[in-house]
């Protein structure tokens, strides 16, 4: 029975919610509400291009508006929309099934990815967590608290995380993909604001969700038998809305009167796409950093409180810049950067850090805690990078890739990354909103 078989290794099937047929399913779905948190033009824009059409856009909370004066407003927006959405029939709660989803880039490979629910007792973000299920960089949980508002009392939650399986032999999702003829093809859109065309298709057989469940509970099995395997389920991107949905369900624990049936609650479980690492059309992308009103001396004297042999070497260009970064040096970190125009790169000779993320972050870490008008950015994509670096009074900072095939090796030998270590893909290849499921009953 394959509803067993999931639990056994913290997932369920999903009771997906989606919206009635005849919406406009280009303007339904908007990128992850984490994307362009210093370029307010693209919210602008995806503003414009919706209106006030049915559309996950009025049932996020952009992050770049975290910190406005409106935002307990806007989250009650947020949670009365929903509401109007479910009684109205917007969003129509479908019957017991997997989504299998085609994300195809412009100008990049399609890659595939399953939703299905993932259990949050078997979930834990704490640097020596020994859960099946893991975060794999280092959470902020001050950053949790604000996310929290928006999930506490949400009928409904609309993922925008994606969990990595390390399924080289791909014995979970491409067994689907070789029977897309027994599932039933439920979207199909063109993405605003350049996201390519993504495919939606409804897996329902009990064949083939007891195909895909028999395949993680072999990883799993994998996992158990193999002292230098210890995760089934890693987060690679939306750490901290997981972190969000995990806090919320110790809330709700908190306040149970029956502490045995509060078990079955339908927010025990989050809703997130799992891809498989070995998927070709999975890229890892760097998280580069920006700085704002930044002293570039002062971030220099950060610089050697990590690291005591650093250089500077000046670059004539961003292409001369990335040749540097991405050959790396043996026994060094390189990272690139980029103010007034200039751009150049940072050697660290002989750091203790494991990777240069690691040494950077630090510096910047160091920086920060005694620079008070300064502030940082995480950005995805090198161009805006650029753009940013370059505006009068910023740095902008350039992390080379990591090896997606060292990954789960990395994290099970040193534990979670630095936060905003990687990506998958660029930032226009993040997860759109589509789906949703209650989360109260």
């Amino acid at each position: 029975m394959y509803k067993n078989k999931f639990q056994a290794v913290g997932a369920r099937v999903p009771k997906i919610c989606m919206p009635k047929p005849g919406t406009n399913l280009k303007t339904w779905a908007v990128i992850a509400c984490d994307q362009f948190t210093s370029e307010p033009e693209y919210w602008e824009e995806t503003e414009r291009l919706v209106g006030d059409a049915p559309s996950t856009l009025h049932l996020i909370f952009p992050e770049i508006y975290l910190e406005d004066s409106d935002a307990d407003t806007r989250i009650e927006n947020i949670h009365e929309t929903m509401r109007s959405y479910l009684a109205s029939g917007i969003l129509e709660e479908q019957e017991e099934a997997i989504h299998l989803v085609q994300r195809a880039p412009e100008g990049a490979p399609p890659r595939w990815g399953i939703l299905l629910c993932l259990d949050l007792e078997q979930y834990d973000y704490s640097p020596d967590a020994s859960t099946l299920i893991r975060a794999t960089e280092g959470t902020i949980v001050e950053r949790i608290p604000p996310r929290l508002k928006v999930r506490r009392n949400a009928p409904v939650e609309l993922p925008h995380i994606l969990v990595l399986i390390d399924d080289p032999q791909k014995l979970v999702i491409e067994p689907l993909v070789r029977h897309l003829d027994q599932c039933e093809e439920v979207y199909h859109v063109d993405l605003i604001q350049g996201g390519g065309t993504i495919r939606g298709y409804r897996v329902s057989s009990p064949l083939l969700l007891d195909r895909a469940a028999n395949g993680l509970n072999l990883l799993a099995g994998e996992v158990s038998d193999s002292p230098e395997k210890q995760i089934l389920f890693a987060v690679g991107d939306g750490n901290h809305s997981l972190a969000t949905a995990k806090a919320s369900w110790e809330e709700i624990k908190q306040q149970a009167s029956d502490p045995d049936e509060i078990m079955d609650h339908p927010a025990r479980w989050a809703l997130v796409e799992i891809e498989n690492i070995h998927d070709p059309g999975l890229v890892f992308e760097p998280i580069h950093r920006v700085l704002f009103h930044a002293d570039r001396s002062r971030i220099e004297a950060a610089f050697a409180q990590v690291c005591s042999m650093w250089e500077y070497i000046s670059c004539g260009s961003i292409e001369e810049m990335n040749k540097l970064i991405h050959r790396g040096r043996e026994e060094s970190h390189v990272v690139g950067t980029v103010f007034d125009g200039h751009f150049g790169c940072y050697i660290f000779h002989h750091p203790t850090h494991a990777i240069p993320v690691g040494t950077l972050q630090a510096a910047l870490d160091a920086y920060l805690s005694k620079e008070g008008s300064a502030s940082i950015d995480y950005i995805h994509g090198e161009e805006s990078t650029k753009q940013l670096g370059t505006k009068s009074g910023n740095i902008g900072f350039f992390l080379p890739r990591i090896d997606k095939f060292t990954f789960f090796n990395t994290i099970e030998a040193d534990g979670a990354l630095p936060r905003k270590t990687f990506s998958m893909g660029e930032a226009v290849e993040k997860r759109y909103y589509f789906e949703a499921r209650r989360i109260i009953p």
